[in-house]
Formats: structure tokens, C-alpha cells, sequence
């Protein structure tokens, strides 16, 4: 089914989506979770359009001192020399100041031919105010009015930039997170000028759930966006205040983003099974099902594994699903195409840091957002203990990326700690930490350790999808029981728990299982029974690649989410599955 002869009926709204690590318009997984689930619609030829902003001046660029301590800069970029400006204008209300808007153009090409139009919205515009100018320059930058303004940009600039471009079949419109929920404000106001009711009814708000689906991606009440009553007064004026007021969506006096698209989607999802869990207590009055986020197979596989897949999976770029099929190449055919990807990224890393690593050592790689509750520096916390494993059964290489938002200051510490948890034990273990994590440092570095380390604070993690790029590339994961590991765990199959994988414990026994399983039964396969260590390997690939991906998760939001719109939605995701099924 060709793009070009259906027009899209499903607008997929992002405040961040990575589309290549040159447009740095993402800062880290939820950006990476929408560039994939883009790049799956257009290998599937899914009926699709997505929005986001353009950020000038990007997310940051992270430098690094030998301390650890992290300073930033602007990551400007210049989207007039990449995209194609749409010559469309649009305008939002903004403080009582009309602030005109205008689109750029990125396509997306599937491995099929078929593509997904993604506009950036950009108020750097002549007519514009000097400080209205500058509202989509930066991601997650500036204060909280910031960032209520470029919500405004996002959720009521981009439902009227698609119907200035002539995209007027839309049915379906997803929120990727709550930044974009003022997107049903609009969809509302639409109701009630086509329906001359004057005021909001329940058939209004059952209308707009109709056409909405709203995707939650933050287990942690602290990480959703809230504003007050007087901010949001200021910046969106009295009659869309009124308009909540007659809506009934505010939460406790404040306009909470969450609770907003909670209010008009029809359908809701956590992004793991277990963060549905999670969801569904945080939110009890509403209905939240969970669709496990997925990587896009063919953007995160090291050059050296897509041969591999090609010569005995032909199938698998448009089918992931044959995957599975993994499990019958040859052991010695895996070992050498992890071996390719890892003397890439070793020389990657010579490159930018000069350090030199060994390609038969043991390597063990974390590379996450800097956050407090992903605890970067756990495996630090016994340093004692580290060492002894290294020095007795077998050597250890750490590669550790990440980067801290700027105002986290948590985060920071977590960097620090890495760094000095590396000099404490550098007689021992090399360690090396890769500044300016990025979509190119992602790839080679799930592509080229041995192991990967996840261990966030339960329940804390909504999904992640590190470690699921990882097992594209045959890298088994030791993660903490949260997120995606719950279902994606085989323990010595796919990989290794720490801790206890039913139970909640105390933090000194699940420290015991990190250490007990990499000296008792991890390290030592690694180095004394190689041929079962690449059977694991073999086996992530098999039963974790072939299922988190973002082409059996857009499967299930066509079934599922967007199937439940109107007919000419049903009809065009019944082609799309129809085509995928054949």
C-alpha cells in the first residue's frame, strides 16, 4: 500500500523524535521510541503523518572534565541546508500576541519504498517577536512558561499546520507523552464551532476521545508536565481557561498534561506491561492498557549482523518477526559478527578519547540517561568487590555514555561518581566514558560490549529499549526486573536478573546478585565456556529481537488503538495489516 495514493488518517504527535543523529531535535528514549515507531510505519506503509518542533539550537552538547563534571553548549544546526520548508503559515495565541508558525518537511523512507511525512514547527519567523522567535530553539530548555509556550506551538500550531497543508483525513490523532495534550483543546473547540452548541457537552468530549490515543510514558508522578492556573491564564487567555473550566479537566487547580489527554483519549497505554501495572494504580479511574515499546531492527544492527541476518534470514528487514529464525546460525558465525561490531566501536572510541581497549577482554557497556533512579554508578557501590572479581575470575572492561539534563543535578552526581568510582579501580579495570551520547555512540555501543548492564530503582523504569537494541545484536542484558526485562527475561537464556526477579528486596541483597552472578556464573561462561555464552547471545537475538521491535509494536496500536476510530481508519489499518500479513 503506497503512501502517495492514501492520505494520512493518523497524525503522530512527539515533543521530541530522533530522525537522524545530525538533527539532534531528540534528547533520549522517548525521541529514539518515536523516530522508530516512524521509521516501522513507513516500512509498513502505515496511513501516517508526525509533528514535533525544530529546536535550533538542539537538545546540548555534553562536555566532560576529568572529574566528571558536565558543562553544556547549544547543538545548533541549520534545518534550511536538511529540510524542505512547507511555505506554509499558521498562527497561536500566546500571551494575547498572535505568534505565527511555519513547517519544515523530513521524510521517512521504509525499506520497501514507502514513506512518512514528519513537520517541524518553527516560529523563528520575520513577523515574530524577538522572544517568540526563539520558542522552538531548544528541547527541554529555558523555564516552565517555556515550555507551556512551545506546547501551545505543539498541540494547537500542529493540528492547524496539517489542515493548512491539506491534510484533512485525519481521524486518529496519538500523543506520545503529554506535552502535545492541548492537541484535544483544539480538537474540542473544533467540536463546538462545527456543532454551534455553545457550550461543552458529553458528546463533545466522547467525540474528541474518539479520534485520540494518548501513549504514558513516566511511571513517577514528579515527571509529568503541570502548570498552574495563573501560568496557564497568562499564556493561554481567558477562553481556553473557560473552557477547561467547562471540560472539567484540570487536576487539583493545575492543567497536568497527563491528566489532560487522559480526559479526551478513547484509548491509553502504558509502554511495558508491568508500567501499565504502574499506570493503571497511578491513574485509577481511567483505563490504561500497555503495548511493550520495541527498537527498529534495521537502524540499531550493527553492519556486521545484518549481513549475517541477510545471508540466513533473508526476510527479516520486512518481517522482523523471522528473528526467531536466529536460533539456527551457526555459533561461530555469531561470535565473528560480534566480534566485527566490537573492534568498531573499540576504534571508535580510540578515536574520540585515545583510550585502547581490548577486544578479548570482557566488556560490560551502560549507557543511559544520567538519572538518579538508573543508578549509573551501582556497579561502583562494592568497589572491593569489583576488583577482586576482575583480578581472580576474569578481566573486566566498563564503557559507560550518558548525558544529565542541566538542571538535574542528581544526575550530575551519578556522572561524577562513575568517574571517581573509575580511578578507584583503574589498577584493575579500564574504564572509558563516552561524552555526547548520541544515535551514533547508541548503535556501537549496543552493538559492540559483551554485556549489557541496566539497573534502575524499581518500579521507576517505564520500558527502556537499550537493552532491546542490544539483542538485535546479540548482547545478552543484566538488568533489574522492571521495565521490558520483566517480559523479555530468560535467566541464562536471554540473559541475567539482578536480584530478585518476584519479589521486592532491600537494596544490599540485590547488590549481592550483581556481584554474585558476574563472578559465578556470567565472567566465568564469558572465558571458560565461550561456545554457551555465544548460545546466549544467539538466544537474545532469537526470542528478544524477533518481539521488541517497533514493527510488532505499531502492529499492535493498528489492532488494538487506532483500529477503534471510525471507519475510514478501521479500513485503512485493516490494509495495512492485510498487506503485512501476507
Amino acid at each position: 500500500m503506497k503512501n502517495g495514493h492514501n492520505s494520512p488518517r493518523i497524525a503522530y504527535f512527539s515533543m521530541e523524535i530522533a530522525l537522524d543523529r545530525d538533527i539532534p531535535t531528540y534528547s533520549g528514549g522517548l525521541g529514539i521510541l518515536a523516530g522508530d515507531t516512524l521509521r516501522s510505519a513507513a516500512d509498513l506503509g502505515a496511513p501516517m503523518v508526525a509533528v514535533t518542533l525544530v529546536y535550533r539550537k538542539g537538545y546540548f552538547r555534553q562536555r566532560l572534565d576529568g572529574g566528571g563534571n558536565q558543562s553544556e553548549e547549544p547543538q545548533p544546526w541549520n534545518p534550511e541546508g536538511v529540510l524542505v520548508e512547507t511555505g506554509k503559515r499558521v498562527s497561536v495565541e500566546i500571551e494575547g500576541r498572535q505568534v505565527a508558525i511555519r513547517a519544515w518537511k523530513y521524510i521517512v523512507h521504509g525499506v520497501t519504498g514507502e514513506t512518512i511525512a514528519v513537520y517541524l514547527l518553527d516560529t523563528d519567523v520575520q513577523e515574530n517577536a524577538p522572544e517568540d522567535r526563539g520558542l522552538t530553539d531548544s528541547l527541554y530548555g529555558g523555564d516552565v512558561r517555556y515550555r507551556l509556550c512551545q506546547e501551545v506551538v505543539l498541540g494547537l500550531g500542529g493540528p492547524k499546520m496539517l489542515q493548512k497543508l491539506g491534510l484533512s483525513d485525519i481521524e486518529v490523532f496519538h500523543m506520545n507523552e503529554g506535552h502535545s495534550a492541548l492537541l484535544a483543546l483544539h480538537l474540542l473547540e473544533r467540536r463546538l464551532d462545527q456543532s454551534f452548541a455553545g457550550r461543552v457537552r458529553d458528546l463533545d468530549v466522547d467525540s474528541v476521545r474518539r479520534t485520540c490515543v494518548f501513549t504514558t510514558h513516566t511511571p513517577v508522578p514528579a515527571g509529568h508536565d503541570r502548570f498552574t492556573r495563573d501560568l496557564a491564564l497568562q499564556v493561554l487567555g481567558e477562553d481556553k481557561i473557560a473552557l477547561l473550566d467547562e471540560a472539567e479537566a484540570w487536576n487539583a487547580e493545575y492543567l497536568n498534561m497527563t491528566y489532560l489527554a487522559l480526559r479526551f483519549s478513547g484509548y491509553v497505554n502504558g509502554v511495558a506491561m508491568r508500567h501499565g501495572e504502574v499506570s493503571r494504580g497511578m491513574f485509577p479511574t481511567y483505563s490504561i492498557n500497555a503495548i511493550t515499546n520495541g527498537v527498529h531492527a534495521v537502524t540499531w544492527t550493527s553492519d556486521a549482523f545484518m549481513q549475517l541476518f541477510d545471508k540466513y534470514i533473508p526476510g527479516w528487514r520486512t518481517d522482523n518477526n523471522y528473528l526467531r529464525y536466529a536460533i539456527s546460525i551457526p555459533l561461530g558465525e555469531v561470535q565473528k559478527a560480534h566480534q566485527t561490531a566490537k573492534k568498531l566501536l573499540f576504534e571508535e572510541i580510540q578515536k574520540q578519547t585515545g583510550a585502547q581497549l581490548d577486544p578479548d577482554v570482557f566488556t560490560i557497556g551502560f549507557a543511559r540517561r544520567a538519572s538518579t533512579y538508573k543508578r549509573g554508578d551501582l556497579l561502583f557501590e562494592n568497589l572491593e568487590r569489583l576488583k577482586k572479581i576482575a583480578n581472580e575470575t576474569g578481566k573486566l572492561q566498563l564503557v559507560f555514555a550518558g548525558k544529565a539534563h542541566p538542571k538535574d543535578g542528581g544526575g550530575k552526581d551519578i556522572i561524577r561518581r562513575v568517574f571517581s568510582g573509575a580511578v578507584a579501580v583503574a589498577d584493575s579495570i579500564r574504564t572509558v566514558y563516552v561524552e555526547n551520547y548520541d544515535m551514533k555512540w547508541g548503535r556501537l555501543l549496543t552493538g559492540g560490549v559483551d554485556l549489557w548492564l541496566n539497573t534502575p530503582l524499581r518500579p521507576q523504569e517505564a520500558s527502556g529499549t537499550s537493552g532491546m537494541k542490544a539483542a538485535m545484536n546479540g548482547v545478552p542484558s543484566f538488568s533489574v526486573s522492571d521495565g521490558w526485562w520483566i517480559e523479555g527475561h530468560i535467566e541464562g537464556i536471554t540473559g541475567w536478573t539482578v536480584g530478585n526477579s518476584d519479589v521486592e528486596e532491600d537494596p544490599a541483597s540485590e547488590l549481592a546478585t550483581l556481584y554474585d552472578k558476574l563472578e559465578r556464573e556470567i565472567v566465568p561462561m564469558f572465558y571458560e565456556q565461550r561456545s554457551r555464552y555465544v548460545e546466549v547471545m544467539r538466544s537474545a537475538i532469537a526470542f528478544n529481537g524477533s518481539f521488541f521491535n517497533t514493527q510488532r509494536m505499531l502492529q499492535q496500536y493498528i489492532a488494538n488503538a487506532y483500529s477503534g476510530a471510525n471507519e475510514p481508519v478501521r479500513a485503512a489499518v485493516q490494509e495495512v495489516a492485510r498487506v503485512v500479513g501476507k
